[in-house]
């Protein structure tokens, strides 16, 4: 994909995120929360350069009590920038339907990769065509549940 057409895909998907995170918002995840077969929750990071909150809606599995993501961007040469923000400031809340928790992100580590990139596969097949499209191994994020600070 030449740099142009990355760019442009990249402006549509950006469209699409912001639309849809408004959908979901607004209903409490009433309309939104499955997208192309997926559940979708809502990702609410600290920037990694602004310091100020960003939220997107993404895919996600389950594995226990914890809440799975791929940063694939859709198999994009670069991390999304919400992984950044998670690398630089792990604590983060996601909100599924109308439940909002406060979760701490880490990456799946090698040994955890294939069982959780086959789990993940399976809630949204096309992750492995995003993979085949780029060089960088596509992160799992693993959001761990944390107690609600008073």
């Amino acid at each position: 994909m030449t740099v142009r057409a990355e760019a442009e895909r990249n402006e549509i998907v950006r469209r699409t995120c912001k639309d849809h995170l408004r959908q979901y918002l607004d209903s409490d995840g009433e309309e939104g929360y499955v997208f192309r077969g997926a559940p979708i929750l809502v990702l609410t990071t600290t920037g990694w350069r602004s310091g100020e909150k960003r939220s997107v809606p993404l895919m996600f599995g389950r594995d226990g009590a914890d809440y799975l993501l791929v940063a694939s961007l859709g198999g994009a040469t670069e991390n999304p920038y919400w992984y950044r923000n998670l690398e630089a400031h792990p604590e983060a809340e996601i909100q599924v339907k109308a439940e909002r928790i406060p979760v701490r992100a880490r990456t799946a580590t090698a040994e955890e990769r294939p069982r959780l990139w086959a789990l993940m596969n399976e809630v949204y097949p096309t992750y492995e065509e995003y993979q085949e499209r780029t060089a960088r191994e596509i992160p799992i994020v693993i959001l761990e549940p944390t107690p609600r600070s008073s």
